[in-house]
């Protein structure tokens, strides 16, 4: 009888002439010159295995696809947290309408608002990732609220998939036609003569209006002081009876105004002038280029939704979104249509963390 000896796992050895060869399931003991009846039985384990493997590969891609091809069964809840009527709410209802026609579902919209829009944000991640929770997101929820809340409920990046760009609405610089300037070039030499006599207003304090006007400060090297009021409409009251100088908001507030003549649009914040506005320039091109404050807002879902039900839900908000009707839906609102695919949303909300964080050291703010 030949000599056998026991080794460890996954060993290879020579004895006498012989080879054992030790694999997680049995044990091969042969002589040299049977090297080939081995390897047919090698061959014969993994193609055994292989097959177990690949059988298990398509049958978690058929489940999967499977639930992708039903979605949805049931109504799909849309967490909007801001309160019923605010320009991001109406967006929101706008989009959930015409997916809903879509998707052969509901798209039942729930303002969840509260702790500027971080209350409702965060429900959404806390969410079971099945696509049966949509989310909307803003500049403020993704980009500032966690420079400004280090103890946050949520990652705005590793917490949520996003689904699609809405759109984008810049900021807007006006002034009361009595106020001595035209132009951004006008105003801040205005500011710089008469030191202490100007101010700015905003939606409070750390919104972006804030840090946009800390932006413009920077930018033109002057001095202004900030208003902070508890909503647009009562910075609009002042602006229109000349107690502040500059209204920094959201174009949708003022654009009646400005139209109406009773407000003067000195510039938008944006990257290039918009159709709402074309004949208003931008920050940029009236001498401060790379000057950008924009609310963009988007839709999102918890982390981990499956792939297919993601690449489902962009495809038909996208749409939707490049529908004539649903264009000049945003066009009310001073919103331009989102063009960005998820990953470069993704990079977006990056950016912009990073751009604003960097605003708010160097005016040397302290978040509360």
């Amino acid at each position: 009888m030949q000599e056998t000896r026991q080794f460890s796992h996954r060993d290879h050895r020579e004895h006498r002439g012989r080879t054992s060869v030790i694999t997680r399931d049995f044990v091969f003991d042969f002589s040299v010159n049977s090297v080939s009846s081995v390897a047919k039985a090698l061959l014969a384990w993994s193609c055994r295995h292989s097959i177990a493997f690949i059988g298990g590969c398509i049958a978690l891609l058929w489940t999967t696809f499977a639930a992708a091809a039903a979605y949805p069964e049931r109504p799909i809840r849309f967490i909007v947290p801001f309160p019923p009527g605010t320009t991001t709410d109406v967006v929101a209802r706008l989009v959930a309408l015409r997916s809903a026609e879509r998707l052969g579902q509901q798209v039942v919209v729930d303002n969840r608002s509260g702790a500027s829009g971080t209350i409702g944000v965060e429900t959404v991640a806390r969410a079971a990732p099945d696509g049966y929770t949509w989310g909307l997101g803003t500049t403020t929820t993704h980009a500032l609220a966690p420079i400004l809340n280090p103890k946050l409920g949520y990652d705005p990046v590793r917490d949520f998939a996003p689904v699609a760009l809405l759109g984008e609405s810049p900021y807007f610089l006006t002034t009361n036609p009595a106020f001595p300037a035209s132009s951004v070039g006008e105003f801040i030499a205005y500011a710089r003569a008469n030191p202490g006599k100007v101010s700015y207003a905003s939606v409070g304090n750390f919104s972006l209006g804030h840090l946009a006007g800390e932006l413009l400060k920077k930018a033109g090297a002057f001095e202004m002081v900030h208003v902070p009021y508890k909503g647009s409409n009562l910075a609009l009251i002042d602006l229109l009876a000349g107690r502040i100088q500059l209204n920094i908001s959201t174009i949708a507030a003022s654009l009646p105004h400005v139209r109406g003549g009773k407000l003067r649009a000195l510039a938008v914040a944006s990257r290039q002038r918009i159709a709402t506005l074309p004949q208003t320039p931008t920050v940029a091109e009236s001498g401060f280029p790379g000057y950008e404050a924009v609310l963009w807002v988007g839709v999102f879902v918890p982390a981990r939704t499956p792939g297919a039900v993601l690449a489902r839900l962009h495809r038909e908000v996208d749409a939707v979104l490049r529908s004539a009707e649903m264009r000049d839906a945003l066009a009310e609102q001073a919103f331009e249509p989102g063009k960005l695919a998820p990953a470069a949303f993704s990079k977006l909300i990056r950016e912009d963390a990073t751009r604003w964080r960097k605003v708010i050291a160097d005016a040397g703010l302290k978040p509360e």
